[in-house]
């Protein structure tokens, strides 16, 4: 079985993807973990991004600046394609790599953020579960924990799918509003319980 598992930034997905691995026994594969390892000093992609973009991109001790990044992919959607085109072929790989790692029979749970605005993701999974929440609850959750201010928050959301363009594409979806921690796990194993999961 191959989850797609996404939503929003500040939904409570990374939560939901730790408890699906300690209740249904799921082989994990983070794409936005393999995407940080890469641009992390000594990161596979940070030649050719520093190639690409120049040293501005990247920090003194080598990873890419994804605060300068972050602002020039919002100016310039032609940069942000340059950057996925480094970027994409080299996740894509990854993790493929990790996913072949599963035991015979053991759910795959592929966290994968913009699963939606992929495009191509949708084929590569059986099921599709989306952690949703209302924006307000998004942007507060990643101010507190980012120290971002509002705008540049909102900024990131606005990039994201909808909240409607990802529940169209779901299978299940967890209402991560109002939860306590535990009643969010609480979701994950009972959803675990459903025969399509």
């Amino acid at each position: 079985m191959r989850i797609g598992l996404t939503g929003g930034i500040g939904s409570g997905k990374s939560t939901v993807a730790a408890a699906l691995v300690e209740f249904g026994g799921a082989l994990l594969v983070d794409t936005d973990a393999i995407s940080r390892a890469l641009t992390l000093p000594g990161g596979a992609a940070m030649p050719t991004i520093e190639a690409r973009f120049g040293p501005a991109f990247v920090t003194a001790e080598g990873a890419l600046d994804r605060a300068a990044m972050r602002e020039l992919a919002f100016r310039d959607p032609q940069a942000k394609r340059a950057l996925e085109a480094i970027l994409h072929p080299m996740i894509g790989a990854e993790t493929a790599r990790q996913a072949g790692l599963a035991a015979a029979g053991q759910r795959i749970v592929f966290d994968v953020p913009l699963l939606v605005e992929s495009g191509r993701w949708r084929q590569q999974v059986d099921r599709v579960l989306v952690v949703d929440c209302p924006e307000d609850t998004q942007v507060a959750r990643v101010m507190a924990r980012s120290g971002l201010e509002e705008a540049a928050v909102r900024a990131i959301v606005a990039q994201q799918a909808t909240r409607a363009q990802r529940r169209a594409t779901a299978d299940a979806v967890i209402h991560n509003e109002g939860l306590s921690l535990a009643q969010l796990r609480e979701e994950v194993r009972q959803l675990l319980t459903r025969p399509m999961f």
